[in-house]
C-alpha cells in the first residue's frame, strides 16, 4: 500500500504558476503509474495528467500546453507544473497512484487546494 501527500497548492492570480508535489511512501514507487486529478465544487473528479514509471505522459485537453507532469523516481515524488493558470483551474488537486502489477490497487492523497483568483 502506498501513502500519498500533496503539497504546493495555494492562491494565485490568473496567468500565474504553481508547482504541486506528491510524495509517495510505503511501497516501491516505480510499480505505480502516477496521476493528478482535480475536483471543483459541484463537479465530478476529472483527470488532469498521468505519467507511467517510464515517463510516458498523458494530459487532458484543458491541461495540454499549460501543465507538465513529471516524476523523480529517486525521490518517490510526482510533480505538476501549472502555468498560465485560469480561474477555471480552481479545484482541489488530488494525487493518484495506480499499481501496474499484481496485487493491483489504486490510492489517493488528501488533495491540495488551488485557487486562481485576482
Amino acid at each position: 500500500q502506498v501513502q500519498l501527500v500533496e503539497s504546493g497548492g495555494g492562491l494565485v492570480q490568473p496567468g500565474g504558476s504553481l508547482r504541486l508535489s506528491c510524495a509517495a511512501s510505503g511501497s516501491i514507487f516505480v510499480l505505480y503509474a502516477m496521476g493528478w486529478y482535480r475536483q471543483a465544487p459541484g463537479k465530478q473528479r476529472e483527470l488532469v495528467a498521468t505519467i507511467t514509471s517510464g515517463g510516458i505522459r498523458n494530459y487532458s485537453d484543458s491541461a495540454k500546453g499549460r501543465f507538465t507532469i513529471s516524476r523523480d523516481n529517486a525521490k518517490n515524488t510526482v510533480y505538476l507544473q501549472m502555468n498560465s493558470l485560469k480561474s477555471e483551474d480552481t479545484a482541489v488537486y488530488l494525487c493518484n497512484a495506480r499499481r501496474v502489477i499484481a496485487p493491483y490497487g489504486e490510492y489517493w492523497g488528501q488533495g491540495t487546494q488551488v485557487t486562481v483568483s485576482s
